[in-house]
């Protein structure tokens, strides 16, 4: 099986173009491929295939071999793949998600190659049922209260095309992420388990982030995860809608602005080639 590594900030991904391959055992290869020591080495294996309603479709799944919604990382790179492999001959690509559509703007180099792709991420989902997230009626969950261990935290609940939970902690660099979020990924609050985002505010435009993301442990970065974190840091009157939020995450910073205009969630961040190869089982 043709494959190809590639990366956004960090977030790394074996891509497999199902418009001539077919992969057998979708997640036991997930996991497989995956694996850093015996493996490819990545954060999860992603289809790139055809669809009946968008240029293209995107199924990822994670190093545990289990599906997810969306990823925004991701999401940029199949855009880079499909622009510069010509599988797609436009420069506004749209992608068909379990998480929604998503449409791509690429930004090309003074090669012609994809360098950087603003991603419409749409509209936050921040009804409770549908995050999911458990919670009364249809306002958003700001104050959901989670003892983990030996701390509590107080997360607000926005979904991106997957659930996400944000909490503002002190300092991102020395907190143990690995022990809290592992926890609050499997907490009772959340039915389909959640991403867990942990920030420290720099100012109102600068964010730092840590991610647990659900079904593959840390990772370098998490693009809905940056999108969550902005529409959660807006909610509190944190950051202010509308306006450019760079959030810095351990693989590299995505530019997040959750739009007055449409009330949409615009990324912005980079996508990289890494190499291509073969997996034979």
């Amino acid at each position: 099986m043709k494959f190809t590594k590639m990366h956004g900030c960090g977030n790394d991904y074996v891509y497999v173009n199902c418009f001539e391959e077919k992969v057998e055992n979708i997640s036991k290869t997930a996991v497989k491929i995956s694996d850093r020591h015996f493996g490819v080495g990545s954060d999860g294996l992603v289809l790139i295939c055809p669809s009946e309603k968008c240029d293209v479709k995107m199924r990822m799944f994670n190093s545990d071999g289990s599906e997810a919604e969306m990823c925004g990382n991701a999401v940029r790179c199949v855009g880079k793949y499909v622009h510069d492999r010509g599988i797609v001959n436009k420069n506004v690509i749209t992608v068909e998600t379990l998480g929604g559509i998503k449409v791509l703007d690429m930004q090309l180099d003074e090669k012609g190659t994809v360098s950087v792709v603003k991603v419409d991420m749409g509209e936050p989902i921040l009804k409770p049922e549908l995050v999911p997230v458990k919670g009364e009626g249809d306002e958003p969950v700001k104050d959901l209260k989670i003892k983990a261990a030996d701390k509590e935290f107080i997360f607000t609940c926005v979904s991106m095309g997957n659930p996400h939970a944000v909490t503002v902690i002190d300092d991102v660099d020395s907190f143990n992420v690995a022990k809290y979020g592992s926890i609050v990924e499997v907490d009772e609050n959340f039915p389909r388990k959640t991403n867990t985002e942990f920030v420290q505010i720099v100012d109102k435009t600068n964010l730092k982030m840590r991610v647990w993301e659900r079904g593959a442990g840390e990772t370098l970065a998490c693009g809905t995860g940056a999108c969550g974190t902005a529409v959660a840091c807006c909610l509190n009157g944190i950051c202010e809608k509308g306006s450019n939020i760079t959030i810095k995450l351990l693989g590299g910073s995505l530019v997040i602005n959750w739009s007055n205009e449409d009330n949409h969630v615009y990324m912005t961040g980079p996508a990289q080639f890494v190499f291509d190869g073969v997996w034979n089982e």
